[in-house]
């Protein structure tokens, strides 16, 4: 009688959920608590959008180092390097007394935190199968959107208590629990004394899974396949980017909302955006169940979700609050369902030992699209014309993410890295 397979994998996914969560505690916090940021230190909207920016530029370029670090010292090691470099970076962000201060940290929270994604893909590569792995990223990524709902009502309220410097300090503690779960859990799967063999055989079961091979940035970047994946970062990151850090401002300044409200509307945006990260993963799971080819999958769900996102944008004419928010979480829950069949393409094409170099790649670029879209244009933007011209430019980035994937990718097949 065959033994019942461990499922350590699930248990590893946990852990990655929750690292996933406490680094976008980290991140959102200033978004959330913007309007009483800027009061306190005197900012203007186009200022708030420099400060972004200096988290986007770090947080591309920590991207490509991050990536290389953890595919050359392993996802062990690389992320627990992250992990301290976020939680720390967070914590000093208490000490901003100015427009300068603030960007500086901010720019230190970017390069931290830009080692979760290419860690956590890594992860999924190392522990699941490739039928699992959208599923697997769907869930982990869910944690963005489990931070963004519970976390505007708790700042909200340790504001009110103890101010927003305060805020900083707790969150950024956490990031030590996370960093001790993650080291004393996770492991190679060959190299975990809780994985059974039957377990074993289940991650191991894609037979172009076996050989592992390095690979240089140089080499990335005379693959075609790897442009498909970066300039689908590239437009589609900036819309994620602009409803996670203006969504805030956005509601109070241009719909009226009180803090308060601002601190139960966002989280219902998000949590409807943890169903499109998980659902995104299930249809291309689901589609590949029924005989679609992996890549043909992939591509077909990422279609759907980008066609949704026109309509979402539709949010910023409405006069209706409660359809706006109704449509902006149309829009969330999109991108993330996009989003969790975008990086799984890196896995599906890329050995293992080089997902996280390639994630860098995508994620620098991604980290450039949202200085230029998100941080630097909508600054400008908005303080001469408005949020409709930002809300029309993010119902289109989708749809050209999608065709640069098809354009570039093709079928999405695992390749042979050109020496």
């Amino acid at each position: 009688m065959n033994p019942r397979p461990s499922s350590i994998r699930w248990l590893i996914l946990a852990i990655l959920f929750i690292v996933t969560t406490n680094n976008y505690l980290d991140r959102i916090m200033l978004t959330i608590l913007s309007p009483v940021i800027l009061d306190d230190l005197h900012f203007s909207e186009l200022e708030f959008g420099y400060v972004n920016s200096a988290f986007q530029f770090a947080y591309a370029v920590g991207f490509l180092i991050m990536g290389k670090v953890i595919d050359s010292k392993g996802t062990r090691w690389g992320y627990s390097v992250a992990i301290v470099f976020w939680s720390v970076a967070a914590g000093l962000h208490s000490l901003a007394r100015s427009f300068v201060d603030l960007s500086f940290w901010r720019g230190l929270l970017g390069l931290g935190e830009s080692g979760n994604f290419p860690a956590a893909i890594k992860a999924v590569s190392e522990w699941f199968p490739k039928k699992d792995r959208a599923l697997a990223t769907g869930i982990f990524n869910s944690g963005t959107n489990i931070a963004s709902v519970c976390g505007p009502p708790v700042f909200v309220w340790m504001n009110f208590h103890y101010g927003w410097r305060a805020c900083f300090l707790i969150t950024a503690s956490t990031g030590f629990i996370c960093l001790i779960l993650w080291w004393w859990i996770y492991r190679q799967p060959r190299q975990h004394k809780w994985v059974n063999e039957a377990e074993l055989a289940i991650i191991e079961s894609d037979p172009d899974e076996k050989i592992e091979t390095q690979i240089t940035w140089s080499q990335a970047l005379r693959i075609r396949e790897t442009y498909g994946f970066g300039l689908a970062k590239f437009f589609s990151d900036p819309v994620w980017w602009f409803y996670l850090t203006w969504l805030a401002l956005y509601f109070k300044r241009a719909r009226g909302l009180s803090l308060q409200e601002i601190g139960w509307a966002v989280p219902v945006i998000y949590f409807t955006a943890s169903f499109g990260s998980v659902a995104g993963g299930w249809v291309s799971g689901f589609l590949i169940g029924r005989g679609w080819e992996s890549g043909k999958a992939r591509k077909a769900t990422m279609a759907l979700f980008a066609l949704c996102m026109p309509l979402a944008a539709t949010a910023v004419a409405v006069e209706s609050t409660i359809l706006a928010i109704a449509l902006i979480s149309l829009a969330t829950a999109a991108h993330q369902g996009y989003s969790a069949n975008l990086y799984t393409t890196v896995s599906d094409v890329f050995p293992k030992s080089a997902v996280a170099s390639v994630i860098g790649i995508g994620g620098f670029m991604g980290g450039i699209g949202g200085v230029i879209f998100t941080a630097l244009l909508p600054g400008y933007l908005v303080t001469h014309y408005g949020y409709t011209p930002v809300f029309v430019m993010m119902g289109t980035f989708h749809l050209i993410a999608w065709t640069c994937t098809q354009v570039f990718m093709g079928k999405i097949q695992k390749i042979t890295v050109p020496v």
